[in-house]
């Protein structure tokens, strides 16, 4: 058992009664001494310790087995403002040793794990587990994690509770839907597991896989032309603002138009390599006149990628998100309920109207399913480069012509 002790440093002090702040601040440094230990006659094994170089301190020593253990409580410069905390702290302390515990040991380890913020070792997760990932996935999963899951990188891991998760959710939720809030969920499942494997001590467990999961409902949110006129008009003339409007005019996916590189831009349209893509496929995007004038607003320099501060991409998407629709609201009524991910079905279902064809409309947007799919797809295997460019060009005349107030100058396209 663990025994509190008046183990004598080598100065040979003895003990006294140090219950007043008057004695306290009486006990002086011995004369040829350079460190010197004064031990309460009262509580076993708080003491005073002193200095040469005028240093006073509050130490709580004890034993475990033949190993002498010694904690600092505090200062004891002005014994009069501490003197009664630091005497209950070393009686619970001696308490504690009395039972059997060892609170030098017991502070070490929550030193070591408040080292372990959430933050650091996401860093550790990500390097260890990329290789296992495809690079699709680890974009995905350092997005949920660098990114979403951002708000509790400064927390130690282990402080972490079941609540902070459920409100970060919460507000993932809110800004970015019901999906990304599931897949962050996932995210942090997984990593949380790999944490507990790594022997790292979680007092609640695995905090995120114990919140609730959220019923994905198939959105069928489709913006009206007037709906469209007030998001172009209230985009600012920013990195947010050229994304949402290039969104609206291609019907791409978010984060290939939030990372889109110089190196996928050409003169006449993008090209995205299988690597960022959902489907791992090639992806040819036509750039009609309105969506090249956007992109003439970012001149390249030296900059790998077209959008973000730190050219890494767009970055905020969910500050920036709420931003708009607080402009949205300021020009006119506000649109409810809409996500960026509605433009992309929004170009679909209203190409659709203008006459553009099914498979046109899902080489556009580069699914492979539907009239692609199965034995169509292995029959058909153009990329209808030419009607994909035709079809964003009559899509990007409606825009235009809603935003500029005029009828547009387009003819439907037949259906063959």
């Amino acid at each position: 058992m663990l025994r509190a002790s008046h183990m004598l440093p080598r100065n040979g002090a003895g003990a006294m009664k140090l219950t007043t702040a008057k004695r306290v601040e009486g006990i002086q440094l011995p004369k040829g001494k350079r460190d010197y230990i004064q031990f309460d006659d009262d509580i076993p094994g708080l003491g005073l310790r002193i200095r040469e170089g005028g240093s006073r301190t509050w130490i709580f020593q004890y034993r475990i087995g033949s190993k002498q253990r010694r904690m600092v409580l505090g200062s004891a410069k002005s014994a009069q403002l501490n003197l009664g905390e630091i005497r209950k702290t070393a009686s619970r302390l001696h308490g504690r040793v009395e039972l059997g515990q060892d609170p030098a040991m017991d502070k070490e380890t929550a030193r070591i794990e408040a080292g372990n913020t959430v933050g650091a070792l996401i860093h550790q997760y990500l390097e260890t587990r990329k290789s296992d990932w495809r690079p699709r996935s680890e974009t995905e999963i350092r997005r949920h994690l660098t990114k979403h899951a951002k708000p509790l990188h400064s927390m130690p891991l282990p402080a972490v509770s079941q609540r902070n998760v459920a409100n970060l959710l919460n507000d993932i939720a809110k800004y970015s839907g019901d999906v990304t809030a599931n897949r962050v969920r996932a995210s942090l499942a997984t990593f949380l597991g790999w944490v507990i494997r790594e022997g790292i001590r979680l007092p609640e467990g695995n905090v995120a896989a114990y919140t609730n999961k959220r019923i994905e409902k198939s959105r069928d949110r489709v913006l009206s032309d007037a709906e469209l006129k007030q998001i172009w008009n209230a985009s600012p003339h920013d990195y947010y603002g050229a994304v949402i409007r290039l969104l609206m005019l291609t019907g791409q996916r978010f984060s290939e138009i939030a990372a889109l590189r110089w190196d996928e831009v050409h003169d006449e349209q993008i090209v995205l390599s299988g690597e960022r893509t959902k489907n791992g496929r090639t992806h040819i995007v036509p750039l009609s006149e309105a969506a090249k004038s956007i992109l003439a607003n970012f001149p390249r320099g030296n900059r790998k990628h077209l959008f973000g501060r730190d050219d890494t991409g767009f970055q905020g998407r969910s500050a920036a998100k709420v931003k708009l629709d607080e402009r949205i609201a300021a020009g006119g009524p506000a649109i409810a309920n809409w996500t960026p991910h509605d433009l992309r079905r929004t170009v679909a279902t209203r190409m659709a109207e203008l006459g553009v064809q099914p498979h046109i409309i899902e080489a556009v947007l580069n699914h492979v399913s539907g009239h692609k799919g199965g034995v169509a797809g292995i029959y058909n295997r153009a990329t209808y480069d030419k009607e994909k460019r035709e079809s964003l060009n009559l899509w990007a005349e409606h825009v235009t012509a809603l935003v500029e107030g005029r009828k547009a100058i387009v003819v439907p396209m037949k259906r063959a």
